[in-house]
């Protein structure tokens, strides 16, 4: 699709859940992870459906050599994804005071999806970068979940005001997850997601395979 679909379009909501059962497993057995999003005690941040896991681990095969996925947050706990659409919107409004709820809400969706259907809290969706065979991180043109007005637009996928370096390394990002079978949101080049609302819409998939869910999880479970 050539239209930015925003996680608040009706289109999105509409799209049926038919959920597969498939339990949340650990990823820091699989995948280097980085520390920088400080979750709860059950760390549930670390945690994906399994089928996610399954195509990241393929997408990651797909990369060039000396490069690596940098897993940062998975699942997201419905309350806490609650509270960050809450604050986001209350500062657009603050903001901008004339805007329309409607108008706010869309506006917040570009950065953080409506609590009622986030992938993240259903399991589906990654926020994710590369990292050298070291483990550092390479330049994408912008600190991963920087918003669209810290970072001036920079953050969609196809930004033009991001460097060649940082277009080239969103494009090896891209080519191999959706190689995967992931889709990205294309607001945050470094939120990927299989099985929820927002990919049965982009795909033309009958309906999405993960619906919101709850701990508990598997534990780290995962093997290869």
């Amino acid at each position: 699709m050539s239209e930015i679909i925003l996680m608040s379009d009706p289109r999105v909501a509409a799209v049926p859940v038919e959920e597969c059962g498939e339990p949340l497993v650990d990823v820091r057995d699989a995948l280097l992870v980085d520390d920088r999003k400080h979750g709860d005690a059950e760390g549930a941040e670390t945690h994906l459906r399994r089928g996610v896991l399954d195509r990241l681990l393929r997408a990651q095969d797909l990369l060039p050599p000396g490069l690596r996925l940098l897993f940062v947050e998975g699942y997201r706990l419905p309350d806490l994804q609650r509270r960050y659409f809450e604050e986001y919107a209350n500062g657009l409004r603050t903001a901008h005071p004339e805007w329309t709820s409607d108008r706010v809400r869309a506006a917040a969706s570009r950065y953080v999806s409506p609590p009622g259907i986030a992938p993240h809290s259903a399991g589906a969706a990654v926020d994710l970068t590369l990292a050298d065979a070291d483990g550092r991180e390479l330049d994408l043109g912008t600190p991963m979940n920087a918003n669209p007005e810290q970072s001036q637009g920079a953050c969609y996928t196809d930004a033009g005001n991001v460097t060649p370096d940082a277009r080239a390394n969103r494009a090896v990002l891209g080519d191999a997850l959706g190689a995967a079978g992931l889709v990205n949101y294309p607001t945050e080049w470094w939120h990927w997601s299989y099985g929820d609302r927002y990919w049965a819409l982009t795909t033309g998939a009958p309906a999405a395979l993960y619906a919101a869910t709850h701990l508990p999880v598997t534990g780290r479970t995962w093997a290869g």
